[in-house]
């Protein structure tokens, strides 16, 4: 835990969904069960899920054990969401949900809240989401809610709230041990207890993992502790959240490449370590059968560091060559102002017979950026509710103010050197520094300061008619301040007030109608605001040289839908849904190439919309359950754009491409198709078989839709457990049972920088990041 934490109180207790009642995707509510309508998983009074005007996701703590991971079991159970690698590790994908992502990489504009333990989980810097940082055993429950002003920034186009464990919900102890593919193995132990009032919970997780893909391997060290005590009245939770991840993931790779070998990697390394210490407090106290109150506070620390091996557009100089120039002609020059010598005179490329000819004057060259980022985040926030009678009929009302902030010193640097024989970064080292601060050293100090006061108001008409209106206003004050000159100093401010309202019918006593719409923002992040400038972009690695405006983003969001459950006994039931959505963002901001090869700047892109159709059905028939969920998208741009994609080989001379209105978004699948099959034979034996369908999606710097998509894909796994005594489990997990070669993410490479010895023809600047083969895990659990 870092020393620079601050003693704080943090983010809002709203409303929970309790694992024990929480149902799965397509199932009507239980009876009394509440969710998640605010800004927190665990504590607090709350609404029936029937209630809520928008669509409600909900996966237990089960379905993330049966799937491995909370991603897994929210990738495999709900059709509007898809995982995308563009770093190439399981531990760092970007969740899309509607079009929306939740991503660890700061050059992917976010568009969904992301709340653990009751305390905001984006970060500060860029809305980033750090999957690898949550305990995957210690997930309670997690709740995905479409777009409500209620959860804050960043909510466009859903908020996802994850509740962990405390030692209320989880009683005994209970160690696990897995191995699998490639050299992973997994340890990981919880234990919880109660003492009267009190309660108690840890869980500890370590992980290594070889990775599929050549110099891949990462670690994951990770715990969780939470101390409670609950009277009648009143419960308050204590809770640390502790993270020390290494993590390399070498992203997509050219596809002839990948015809030669798939866990091939183009450049590397590409290496994040993230330190990370959280703690949060929340509280819950009802005065009366009609009011209670719910607090929280939060505090945390992530040091994050990064390596990223690229190739360097560098070559000796046409008038010198014994000096080194960018492609513009520009001399390189060193720290200090010095040129930088063309140092690589023997390159080992020379003397292979397919690169002879293209290296005879040195080269090629690789340049590393390294990024070192330190965040402190803290939030206190609070909220009164009233449950009771309005003329007659049944009413809640809650109304709560949020403060959620945060100070991050950032720095980044560029070095250059050597490309070896495997495409890995060689010394020198050499700081990179130009004039024209095109690549140079950077450090900025950011303050992000996020205020926002809502209320929300349910009106139950009739018995079977419940009204909905509230809303949210947000403030967001952004400085940033240059630790080396001037050029990133900056102070921005951002207001609006977001409106939401909807109503729910229930047509019969097994369905019902909902209706809503919602609004949201997203202020530009101090990450986008210090890379907005085209004239000094930066690399793809999250340099920021410049401070122009951006524009926030605005959402409005409208939907409707029918859903409804037939329960006619404890394991026999019929359950669906079918909804339509559209969302349509304004001044939506994307990461875009600049007309320097490697480099990218924010931008606002005018108006985009996402709109679709989600239809799901589960069916229980004994121990037989079978579900199947299906989500189409349709995501385009609403207006025309002129783009730079360098690397894209439809561009034209200038290496620009023209988006026209109705364009595809780039890395949104049309088409996605979930279904799972479970047969619990006995108490004992356990069985699951799940597939995932999805259509191609347009490349990333192909926003003009003129190159070919990805394939489409079908992904099948498999699941068995099997208890002896009361004791012992031993569990399988297949993915990718099939061994399909598919793909989740794409973009452009310039092939002709870096030398490919398996594939020396390449001339595709198609890249792709592959799916993994096939992977198998075994493991034993013991339970106390």
């Amino acid at each position: 835990m870092s020393r620079s934490l601050l003693l704080c109180a943090a983010a809002l207790v709203i409303h929970t969904a309790p694992s024990a009642a929480a149902p799965r995707d397509g199932d009507m509510p239980a009876e009394n069960e509440v969710v998640v309508i605010g800004t927190s998983p665990i504590i607090g009074p709350g609404i029936d899920r029937d209630k809520i005007p928008a669509n409600t996701e909900t996966v237990t703590g089960d379905d993330i054990r049966r799937a491995g991971s909370l991603l897994e079991a929210l990738n495999g159970g709900i059709g509007g969401i898809g995982l995308g690698h563009a770093q190439g590790n399981p531990f760092q994908p970007n969740l899309v949900y509607r079009g929306f992502e939740a991503s660890p990489l700061a050059g992917n504009a976010q568009g969904l809240a992301v709340y653990v333990e009751g305390g905001r989980f984006n970060q500060p810097f860029g809305d980033t989401v750090n999957w690898d940082l949550i305990p995957e055993q210690a997930i309670d429950a997690a709740v995905l809610q479409t777009s409500n002003p209620a959860f804050g920034l960043n909510a466009l186009g859903g908020a996802l709230s994850v509740g962990l464990k405390d030692g209320f919900s989880y009683r005994g102890a209970e160690t696990e041990l897995t191995g699998g593919s490639r050299g992973s193995i997994e340890g990981a132990l919880q234990y919880g207890a109660q003492s009267g009032p009190f309660a108690a919970y840890l869980a500890v997780r370590g992980l290594h993992d070889k990775g599929w893909r050549d110099h891949s391997p990462s670690d994951l060290r990770q715990m969780f502790a939470d101390l409670g005590w609950r009277g009648d009245r009143a419960e308050i939770h204590l809770g640390v959240l502790g993270a020390d991840n290494t993590l390399i993931g070498n992203g997509t790779a050219p596809v002839d490449l990948l015809a030669a070998s798939r866990k091939a990697v183009f450049t590397h390394p590409d290496e994040t370590r993230n330190r990370f210490g959280r703690i949060n407090l929340n509280a819950s106290l009802r005065l009366s059968d009609a009011w209670s109150v719910q607090a929280g506070g939060y505090v945390g620390h992530l040091r994050q560091r990064t390596r990223n091996g690229d190739a360097a557009d560098v070559e000796p100089c046409e008038d010198d060559e014994a000096l080194l120039c960018l492609e513009d002609g520009d001399a390189l020059t060193a720290l200090g102002g010095g040129a930088i010598g063309n140092f690589i005179t023997d390159s080992p490329y020379a003397g292979l017979p397919a690169f002879a000819e293209r290296f005879e004057e040195g080269g090629p060259y690789a340049q590393l950026n390294r990024t070192a980022t330190n965040t402190d985040s803290f939030g206190v926030s609070a909220q009164v509710t009233w449950q009771g009678k309005v003329g007659g009929m049944t009413n809640q009302f809650l109304a709560g103010l949020g403060y959620d902030g945060g100070r991050t010193r950032f720095s980044a640097t560029s070095e250059i050197g050597a490309l070896g024989l495997d495409r890995g970064f060689e010394g020198p080292g050499i700081v990179i520094v130009q004039p024209d601060g095109v690549i140079a050293p950077v450090s900025v100090h950011t303050s992000a300061d996020y205020l926002g006061v809502f209320l929300r108001d349910t009106l139950d008409i009739t018995n079977a008619v419940s009204l909905s209106v509230g809303g949210r206003y947000n403030h967001a004050a952004i400085d940033l301040v240059d630790q080396i000159g001037t050029a990133l100093n900056g102070r921005h401010r951002y207001n609006r007030f977001n409106p939401q309202a909807g109503i729910t019918w229930k047509l019969t006593p097994i369905i019902t109608a909902y209706a809503g719409y919602a609004e949201a923002n997203r202020a530009p992040t101090p990450a986008e605001l210090s890379c907005a400038d085209p004239e000094a972009p930066c690399s793809l690695t999250n340099f920021f040289v410049g401070d122009p405006p951006l524009e926030q983003v605005t959402t409005r969001t409208v939907e409707a839908g029918l859903r409804g459950r037939l329960q006619i006994s404890p394991r026999y039931f019929v359950s669906g849904k079918l909804g339509l959505f559209t969302t349509t963002n304004r001044n939506d901001i994307s990461f875009v190439a600049s007309d320097i090869p490697g480099r990218a700047f924010f931008m606002n892109v005018g108006r985009t919309r996402r709109q679709g159709i989600e239809a799901a059905a589960s069916l229980g028939y004994g121990a037989l359950q079978a579900s199947v969920d299906y989500a189409y998208m349709d995501a385009t741009f609403r207006n025309p754009l002129v783009l730079n994609s360098p690397d894209n080989p439809f561009a034209d001379n200038d290496g620009q491409i023209f988006v026209d209105r109705g364009d595809n978004l780039p890395g949104i699948p049309r088409h996605r198709l979930k279904a799972r099959l479970d047969y619990d034979a006995s108490d004992r034996l356990r069985l699951g078989l799940d597939a995932r369908f999805s259509s191609g999606q347009f490349l990333f710097g192909d926003e003009a839709n003129n190159a070919p998509k990805t394939s489409s894909y079908v992904v099948v796994g498999a699941s068995a457990s099997y208890r002896i005594g009361s004791h012992l489990e031993l569990f399988l997990r297949a993915e990718n049972l099939l061994n399909t070669k598919y793909e989740t993410f794409g973009t452009f490479s310039p092939t002709d920088e870096v030398p490919i010895i398996q594939a020396p023809d390449a001339d595709n600047p198609r890249s792709l990041s592959p799916g993994p083969p096939i992977t198998m895990y075994f493991g034993i659990r013991v339970s106390l």
